[in-house]
């Protein structure tokens, strides 16, 4: 599957198919199995592995490489590159097939139309299915990712099917990859036969699917907006403040406890979640890499198992990131109570995910999507985990 196409994006270009941004050649060869000290803080997002400090765009995409080959290496396990594609559309659904190694497997979505309007139209693609208002122009696509990787038993699911059940990829990854295969069969059907606009595709999903829904975007730059809800740790949280809310009496999910349920990490993990401090990255970094591209984190400040201080003090380091490449107000973060009420999103953060929509799939360039808010009743003190300043880069 490859048909022509560029889309241009602030640090650079895509081909129709391409996942990612190419990374400079000047960047130098990503570490591995390298010893990392301990380091109680977030990490340094403007900071190589070799020392040097961050001073140009980039240096920022040869940090992004770093951090995604980090992030597999340690936590998620690998995203296997493009497999050959195939897809076909019929009554509302694309039937997807995916082959390699003389191995094929193959599954489907379901696409909703807006009922009025002319396409293409700018298109959410739910991890389960959106939990989100969703405005009435926007396509929504349905995707069971537990098709592709199912929660338990480990290694069940197409994904395994197609790479084998020994692979080192988790659960969280194996999905992101079944989104950008969601993608590549779009891009070769094009719009003029699903009446969907693949430069303004959204991803989301809450809890489990939110962590899902931030990888997808994390790992593919074709995707133009990127809402998680409620994921917490494994998500927007960043492992290091969530194992201090744990050992300060809080009952988060923490590193050691969430390895031990669903399959949704690297087994290798499991080696690091009682040393997170020794790990070179945090999610801070992890949601830096939808940057220059948007993303909405939504989180309940009511739910002491998501981390609220976590997913508050992690998005506030990311969003540094966002500031340095000067968009800014393309990265926000909404936490508000809602109790028990997992994944029923109060209507108060209503405005925030208009916004969202309007301004990065609907072409309402000018709204305002500069929002960093919680009404969490905490105290969270950036100087606690924050011993860096972020870059100017030019």
């Amino acid at each position: 599957m490859r048909v022509s196409g560029v889309v241009v994006l602030g640090f650079g270009s895509l081909t129709v198919g391409q996942e990612v941004a190419s990374t400079p050649s000047a960047c130098a060869p990503v570490a591995t199995n390298a010893a990392y000290p301990s380091n109680s803080k977030l990490p340094d997002p403007f900071l190589q592995s070799s020392g040097t400090r961050l001073g140009t765009n980039d240096a920022w995409a040869c940090k992004r490489a770093e951090i995604r080959a980090e992030i597999q290496q340690y936590e998620l396990g690998p995203k296997p590159p493009n497999p050959t594609v195939t897809a076909t559309y019929s009554g509302g659904n694309i039937a997807i097939t995916c082959s390699e190694g003389g191995k094929s497997v193959s599954f489907s979505v379901s696409v909703e139309l807006p009922t009025s309007g002319k396409g293409p139209f700018p298109a959410i693609i739910g991890l389960g299915a959106p939990s989100i208002p969703v405005p009435a122009g926007v396509a929504v696509i349905n995707y069971n990712n537990q098709d592709i990787a199912a929660d338990l038993p480990r290694a069940s699911g197409k994904f395994y099917t197609l790479y084998g059940s020994s692979h080192r990829a988790g659960g969280l990854i194996a999905w992101a990859w079944g989104v950008s295969r969601l993608i590549d069969a779009l891009e070769a059907l094009g719009s003029a036969a699903t009446s969907i606009d693949t430069s303004r595709l959204a991803v989301t999903g809450c809890s489990r699917n939110g962590k899902g829904a931030l990888i997808s975007g994390a790992f593919d730059d074709r995707i133009a907006l990127t809402i998680p809800q409620e994921g917490g740790s494994g998500g927007p949280g960043c492992w290091r403040i969530a194992a201090d809310m744990k050992k300060n009496g809080t009952k988060v999910e923490d590193a050691p406890q969430i390895v031990t349920g669903d399959g949704w990490f690297a087994t290798s993990f499991s080696d690091y979640v009682n040393k997170v401090d020794t790990l070179p990255y945090d999610h801070h970094m992890l949601e830096a890499l939808v940057a220059p591209r948007a993303l909405l984190v939504i989180e309940n400040s009511g739910i002491d198992y998501l981390g609220p201080i976590s997913t508050y003090g992690c998005s506030v380091a990311g969003s540094m990131v966002f500031d340095a490449l000067g968009v800014k107000d393309h990265m926000g973060f909404s936490q508000a109570s809602h109790g028990t009420s997992h994944c029923q999103m109060p209507s108060s953060q209503n405005p925030e995910v208009a916004a969202f929509f309007n301004r990065f799939l609907l072409n309402q360039t000018s709204t305002a999507t500069d929002v960093l808010k919680t009404d969490g009743k905490f105290n969270f003190v950036a100087g606690q985990w924050i011993d860096w300043t972020a870059a100017a880069l030019t």
